[in-house]
């Protein structure tokens, strides 16, 4: 059994950064350094303890968050190796949640990238410290100085080094601190313990300019310490280590480390740095949640009433559901009983555990502000709020932006499509940020992520986990339609049966609204000429048809219906003949209103190498993209653009294409606009043909 550990005692630390930066072979190096593991394990040889999903495991990427624990220092290290790929950063912005630091972990080649500023950017929502490890200095056209600069240039000259490499590119073989002003010496490969050595003469100098700036920067925080920075000069350790510390905690400094997490060069002092001057977890003080509608502060200490938050959820094949969290308050006991405060569920904690990796170690009891990870959970999903029963609490759960891309998906046979409803359902606890619905246009199942390779690691995952087989067909763009100009029309429903008739009679106007402003209804009819039971009807039946589309199926946005006259009949009118009538009228007013199609617009942001930049600022225009601007950024180009979805939907792989591999995008929604008329045409003439947006008065 685990032994337990004090809030004071525990280090809840994110490691973040772009694609393939090394914060998974950090994890690792940590990891070995500390004893919790036997061996330094490898990315490329799919054997690392936090990236151990078979699809990790093949496409040698994190995919999904993992949490780790070691000890160092009698200090425990909860380890948060989030995903870097742009397509899965929503993983990291629900797991930081759970962090009180973060290490950005900044590739020493290539620089800040492009998911690098997404999560400075996570990291600063969430008011966490941050400190930067410039890692890969081991490898060719590596530059310490070169991603400094990088660094300051992206957020800021608050970003200051705390260590200096001793050697660059193959010989990178140690590490001056110049908080203790000491160097240590490693042996690649090694179990990264380095060996004290003196400071090289040849650094002496450079490594006595940086001890002083950073002196300075950290005077620069408080009044004593810039007093006695006048008075003598300089700091004493002492106040440097408490200084930063407590800048940290404010945002006022952030930290630059440097390693080669490859070869275990410098791992130890950036562990060392974790349990010296990162903030415990029970640093932040208080969280704030609701209770009733109402704020409700908890303070993050042991004798506050229990409570935690479920940051993620996965499904194992042998254990269930399992749900990892945060102790928010309190102490969680094992088999303890806690009430869920979304649903009232009471939950039993059974053989709560810490997580490393995909194995667990269970341990008697959790303290606040530690992570840890139980099975079986009845009815609790990720975002989900736990507290002690008498004493409800609910904590913000993290909002996610929605997917940007959906696919077709169908079962292969009928054996599958028994079985596909209920396996996505488990993959969908996992991944919030997927969505699975009907179209109810097209009758199609879409399964909805944040990118192309989100949605075939879902289809994967349903193969080898679930042994349902399904197929993925072209991805549906979310056209919608609307108006550009206004109309003026009556809509009348008269229908006779030989016993009841019906009628309904309405008069309205269609105006244009501004983009986003999605529908408006104005009631303006007086003197009774419509019942007031029966204008809901009207309106229902206009946002009825509106949902159905009227050139191509795609349903109809951004435009105000002002109902202002009409008529009835004592015996014959009822709902149905006003929502029948509401129905005309819009199909009658979208007729003159001058109905037009329109398409997502994407923001897409490109980091490539220099000379790469024409070519796709051309492909961009070829796309019916528009540029936006472009930065410089060590020795790559960073393009911005926007650019229709449509026209995205196969760049992933013809970027690789025109640049080796060696570009990144990321891409995300930002508005609607209209589809020039050429492209229109083709949309609407096809999807005609295939029926959408069909009436049933039409068949």
């Amino acid at each position: 059994m685990l032994k337990t550990y004090e809030g004071n005692d525990i280090r809840n630390v994110g490691l973040a950064g772009h694609l393939n930066c090394g914060k998974t072979t950090l994890a690792a190096g940590l990891l070995y350094l500390t004893g919790a593991t036997n061996r330094l394990t490898r990315v490329d040889e799919g054997n690392t303890v936090t990236d151990f999903d078979e699809e990790e495991i093949a496409r040698k990427i994190t995919v999904s968050t993992a949490v780790a624990h070691a000890e160092w220092k009698k200090t425990k290290l909860n380890l948060l190796d989030t995903p870097g790929f742009n397509i899965f950063i929503n993983d990291t912005r629900s797991a930081l949640v759970a962090a009180d630091s973060v290490l950005v972990v900044v590739d020493g080649v290539a620089g800040v990238e492009v998911q690098t500023e997404k999560v400075w950017e996570i990291a600063g929502e969430y008011h966490l410290p941050r400190a930067i490890v410039i890692n890969k200095l081991d490898r060719e056209r590596s530059s310490f100085d070169s991603a400094v600069a990088a660094v300051v240039e992206a957020f800021g000259g608050h970003c200051v080094p705390v260590q200096l490499p001793i050697g660059g590119e193959r010989d990178f073989r140690g590490v001056i601190d110049l908080i203790e002003m000491k160097a240590y010496e490693y042996t690649p490969n090694g179990n990264g313990k380095g060996k004290e050595i003196p400071i090289p003469a040849t650094m002496a100098e450079a490594a006595q300019k940086a001890h002083a700036a950073l002196v300075e920067a950290v005077a620069e925080g408080e009044d004593e310490l810039m007093e006695e920075f006048f008075e003598t000069g300089t700091l004493a350790a002492e106040h440097v280590r408490s200084g930063i510390d407590e800048e940290m905690r404010a945002g006022a400094i952030f930290p630059i480390l440097c390693c080669s997490a490859l070869l275990n060069i410098g791992t130890d002092l950036v562990a060392d740095f974790i349990a010296d001057h990162l903030p415990s977890a029970i640093k932040r003080t208080e969280m704030i949640g609701t209770q009733d509608g109402h704020e409700e502060k908890r303070l993050i200490s042991d004798s506050e009433h229990a409570s935690i938050y479920v940051f993620k959820t996965t499904a194992d094949a042998f254990a269930g559901r399992m749900s990892y969290f945060k102790v928010m308050s309190g102490v969680i006991a094992n088999d303890s009983h806690i009430i869920n405060s979304r649903n009232g569920t009471d939950e039993r904690l059974a053989h709560i555990a810490c997580p490393m990796g995909k194995s667990m170690a269970e341990v008697k009891e959790l303290h606040a502000g530690d992570i840890g990870v139980v099975a079986k959970l009845k009815d609790t999903m990720t975002g989900d709020t736990l507290a002690e029963k008498g004493f409800p609490i609910v904590y913000p759960p993290v909002v996610l932006p929605e997917p940007s891309i959906a696919y077709a998906v169908s079962a292969r046979t009928r054996q599958d499509e028994d079985r596909m409803g209920n396996a996505l359902s488990r993959i969908l606890e996992e991944d919030t940020s997927l969505r699975f619905y009907r179209d109810q246009a097209t009758n199609e199942f879409l399964l909805a992520g944040c990118g192309q390779q989100h949605v075939e690691i879902v289809v994967s995952r349903l193969k080898k986990r679930y042994n349902v087989d399904v197929e993925l067909k072209a991805p549906k763009i979310p056209y919608r339609e609307t108006i550009r100009g206004s109309a003026d029309v009556h809509g009348r429903h008269k229908k006779q049966t030989g016993g009841h008739g019906q009628f309904g009679d309405c008069r309205i106007r269609m105006a244009p609204l501004p983009r986003g402003e999605r529908f408006k209804f104005v009631n303006s009819i007086f003197g009774g000429a419509i019942p007031r039971q029966f204008i809901p009807a009207v309106e229902k039946g206009i946002v009825e048809a509106a949902e159905r589309g009227y050139l191509a199926g795609f349903p109809v946005v951004d435009f105000q219906i002002d109902l202002y006259d009409g008529s009835y009949h004592d015996v014959d009118s009822n709902e149905m003949s006003f929502k029948m009538a509401g129905r005309k009228a819009f199909k009658l007013a979208m007729e003159q209103a001058r109905p037009a199609l329109l398409e997502p617009i994407m923001n897409v942001e490109v980091v490539a190498p220099n000379e790469y930049a024409g070519d796709l600022m051309g492909d961009f225009n070829s796309r019916r993209g528009r540029v936006g601007g472009m930065d410089t950024r060590g020795n790559m180009q960073v393009i911005r653009a926007q650019v229709p979805m449509a026209e995205m939907l196969t760049y992933a792989n013809d970027l690789i294409s025109m640049t080796q591999g060696r570009a990144s995008y990321s891409m995300e929604f930002d508005h609607y606009d209209f589809v020039p008329q050429l492209q229109a045409d083709k949309i609407i003439a096809a999807a005609r043909a295939s029926g959408a947006g069909k009436d049933e008065e039409d068949e």
